[in-house]
């Protein structure tokens, strides 16, 4: 056993003897052998136990039992009781999935906190198996079906090279003692029913149906890891980044063979439900500007591009600039300058400073969005133009429009900021005093 843990740690490249782990430990066989290893192989750890407060007595006695066991060994000891039925009202999820949040936040907290490199995990092989049925019946597709990762980021799981056989096996050849979770046995929980209903059916069809089912695994997971390596050269191909913007070309993304799966996948960091992919994939060929979201983001469909931005959060309408400001930190940082009459001044010749006739304007002046039916006379020009169709010619998405702010004085636009001023506000030669407005951040 002992070899076994120590070249699957190694096989699997999940952390090195320096390393300082911190250890989930229920009380139950599985964390309890997972404690007698790295106790045995010399690692450092420590030790994180959750009272989830569902069980009453016996929750208290596992709390007891690891603490009991940390200090035995000498190791050190984090615990944590939460109200589990609390927070799954407050955020209207299950009792399972509320316990999952709270440790898992609580685990990173502590790793935080107390410099710790790993999270181990205590899940087993059997585990495993369960977790391929239980995504089975969700329709995960081949990323569920893979299993789970032996490494994850900070999170490691050392045992998936062992049954829950000879785990027990294990702890009872060698005297470990360990506490016994009563629910486990109750089959009104899905991975309950799967291991002690599903499982053992399949067992009787076929003698080696869990070995079978392990090498199934093994190659969905090579499949997956190949599948990744594919759709990561398709992305640098059609993904790019820029100014906080995700672009996916449309055109590419129309051309590929399986391109809802690759859409799939290229969405998949930013929550998009795979039932709006359809949808998606249909607007391609639609008027620009249809609008798609997730929790956290929304995806607009462009000329040639799917535009994924951050949903943007509420605030100030406007901004207000005073006659005696010289610098705005927010929301764009611009710098004020005032010159008086001088014949050698000459205007920056760039869409990022306006040079503005300080007698036409009267402050405070206003820093805003657009809005529908807002015009300007663009600089050079004789008569206005609606700025929607000013962003038309500039080829402006949607999110691009909602980036760009507007200067303006008793309502009338002074400087489409960083792309056109007034032709109304310019300098002559008549111009007796200067306000010259530059945009600091591009």
């Amino acid at each position: 056993m002992i070899t076994s843990f120590i070249n699957f740690i190694a096989d699997n490249d999940l952390f090195c003897k320096e390393d300082k782990i911190l250890i989930t430990v229920s009380g139950g066989m599985d964390s309890r052998l997972m404690v007698e290893l790295f106790y045995k192989t010399g690692f450092h750890f420590g030790i994180a136990h959750c009272n989830f407060q569902l069980r009453g007595k016996e929750a208290n006695r596992d709390e007891q039992f690891v603490k009991e066991l940390a200090s035995r060994l000498n190791v050190p000891f984090n615990s944590i009781r939460f109200d589990t039925h609390e927070y799954a009202e407050k955020n209207k999820i299950s009792i399972q999935m509320a316990a999952r949040e709270l440790r898992y936040q609580w685990f990173e907290k502590i790793r935080e906190q107390k410099h710790y490199d790993y999270i181990a995990l205590a899940h087993n092989k059997d585990d495993l198996e369960e977790t391929f049925f239980i995504n089975l019946t969700r329709g995960t597709g081949i990323r569920g079906l893979s299993g789970i990762k032996a490494k994850n980021n900070k999170l490691v799981r050392p045992l998936l090279f062992a049954s829950r056989a000879t785990i027990q096996i294990y702890l009872e050849e060698h005297r470990l003692n360990y506490v016994e979770d009563s629910s486990n046995a109750e089959i009104i929980y899905v991975r309950n029913r799967i291991r002690h209903k599903i499982i053992p059916e399949f067992e009787k069809l076929q003698p080696n149906f869990r070995k079978n089912l392990d090498k199934t695994i093994y190659h969905l997971r090579e499949t997956y890891d190949l599948l990744q390596d594919v759709i990561q050269k398709k992305k640098q191909e059609l993904v790019k980044e820029k100014d906080d913007k995700v672009y996916i070309d449309k055109t590419k993304l129309q051309e590929l063979k399986y391109n809802k799966a690759y859409l799939f996948e290229f969405l998949k960091p930013f929550g998009f439900p795979s039932p709006i992919l359809q949808d998606i994939l249909t607007s391609l060929n639609s008027t620009s500007g249809k609008q798609f979201f997730s929790d956290n983001y929304r995806l607009v469909t462009d000329r040639d591009y799917l535009i994924i931005t951050k949903k943007r959060k509420t605030g100030p309408f406007h901004y207000i600039i005073d006659n005696q400001e010289t610098h705005l930190e927010h929301p764009v940082q611009i710098s004020i300058k005032k010159f008086g009459n001088n014949p050698d001044y000459k205007p920056p010749a760039t869409n990022y400073t306006a040079s503005i006739d300080a007698d036409k304007i009267k402050f405070p002046l206003i820093l805003r969005k657009w809005q529908k039916g807002d015009r300007f006379i663009p600089f050079g020009m004789n008569h206005s133009k609606k700025l929607s169709d000013f962003f038309i010619d500039l080829k402006l998405s949607l999110p691009e429009k909602e980036d760009v702010w507007l200067l303006t004085s008793e309502n009338k636009i002074l400087w489409i900021i960083g792309y056109r001023t007034d032709d109304r506000y310019k300098i002559t030669k008549l111009t007796k005093n200067i306000s010259q407005f530059e945009l600091l951040t591009r």
